[in-house]
């Protein structure tokens, strides 16, 4: 009898609320990282519910998307890239006590309440962590990572799991390090559909200078991502190829830092090689984007994995990426590319150079790239995960309840 219940509640739909601080439409590889898991398995039949921030007004407050039901909180409140929701405490503790188990998401603030919730409505904890906090120098940011990172070990400790992006990223990560008994690493949901050929041709007619090369950056311009490495390796790279130029997409005028501001004389020396796209939104544009590349570049002090070196991958366009833990999966799992010395902008220009050189030493077909970053393997594993953090909830809840009948 009990076989059979465990077996029902096994293949019974979830009920899977998920916290985090921004969800789509803000753009970032957390973002869509945590929409593709919340997507595919409500395409699964589960009852996927986002809490969120309500970080742009014009939003509102409870919509549902692609069978996800979103739901913002009033924010009114910013700290660096945090938003404060005064009532998220009392909004976590009425949602959580209706679903099977939470889907946490950090680095973020609220974590705590999460944990403190979780344990007052017996409910498990799945966090997915996105990378340790990292800021520009300063006082002010160092205290945020420090309460950061303090409140994460709250909900670290409550945690049923906790997916990394992969082994090696774990290994490195002092948010992770303490915990290692708890994390399953699990590359991330990668999606983008194939680039449409016409429209790449476009694309390199319309940037290309003289027939020369395309160099690709996709991402914020922010001090962590160091794009102004990119940006230094011209010097090298315009030996070989002097018509050259660098086609940035991504978020660059940043309202919490001043990275764009700092390098405008390097953003001016070098304009006439300089495109700025803005954010992206639409994968088919993205795809199109990675596509038109002759080689795409990320040349970041820390990176948990960045989606978008896969991305391009699957797109037919070999990355340089820094030697960053968790950052040079991608390139040394498949070949596709180069890892080169982080903060090196002479080492990455030679590397550039290179792959450029020989481009076809570094192509893989794109079936090749989806079976080591297998999208429904990925969604496998976080679904049993989730399976398995309600069964021990509801395991952990029905114990509490006997024993209280018991003593009375």
């Amino acid at each position: 009898m009990n076989a059979e219940v465990s077996d029902s509640a096994q293949q019974r739909p979830l009920k899977i609320l998920i916290s985090l601080l921004y969800y789509v439409p803000h753009y970032t590889g957390y973002t869509i990282h945590v929409q593709d898991v919340a997507e595919a398995l409500a395409a699964r039949g589960h009852e996927v519910t986002v809490l969120c921030a309500r970080h742009n007004l014009d939003l509102p407050r409870d919509e549902t998307i692609n069978g996800v039901r979103i739901v913002r909180l009033w924010a009114p409140i910013k700290l660096s890239r945090a938003m404060i929701m005064p009532f998220y405490p009392v909004a976590l503790y009425a949602f959580m006590r209706q679903y099977d188990l939470i889907f946490s998401n950090t680095p973020m603030f609220e974590t705590w309440m999460v944990a403190i919730i979780a344990a007052l409505t017996g409910k498990n904890v799945v966090n997915t962590h996105h990378g340790d906090l990292i800021l520009p120098p300063g006082l002010k940011n160092r205290f945020i990572q420090f309460v950061t990172f303090q409140l994460y070990k709250i909900m670290a400790r409550k945690a049923y799991r906790i997916i990394a992006y992969s082994q090696d990223y774990a290994d490195h990560s002092y948010y992770l390090r303490p915990y290692m008994h708890k994390v399953v690493p699990n590359y991330p949901p990668v999606r983008i559909p194939q680039p449409n050929p016409e429209r790449v041709r476009e694309l390199r007619a319309q940037w290309q200078k003289d027939g020369g090369p395309l160099i690709g950056y996709s991402g914020r311009f922010v001090q962590e991502k160091r794009p102004d490495i990119l940006i230094r390796a011209l010097e090298v790279i315009n030996r070989k190829y002097p018509n050259a130029r660098i086609v940035f997409a991504g978020q660059y005028n940043i309202p919490y830092e001043d990275t764009w501001q700092r390098h405008q004389d390097l953003v001016q020396k070098y304009r006439d090689q300089l495109i700025f796209l803005g954010v992206i939104t639409s994968r088919e544009a993205l795809a199109n984007f990675y596509a038109a590349l002759d080689v795409m570049v990320l040349p970041s002090d820390t990176e948990c994995f960045a989606l978008a070196q896969v991305e391009a991958m699957l797109c037919g366009t070999p990355v340089v990426m820094s030697d960053t833990p968790g950052g040079r999966v991608p390139v040394t799992v498949t070949g596709m590319g180069k890892i080169a010395p982080r903060g090196n902008w002479r080492a990455f220009g030679e590397a550039i150079c290179e792959v450029i050189e020989n481009r076809e030493r570094y192509l893989k077909p794109r079936s090749a790239i989806e079976a080591i970053f297998n999208f429904e393997r990925t969604i496998d594993t976080y679904e049993r995960i989730f399976r398995e953090a309600a069964q021990h909830s509801r395991v952990k809840l029905s114990d509490f309840h006997t024993r209280k009948r018991k003593d009375a």
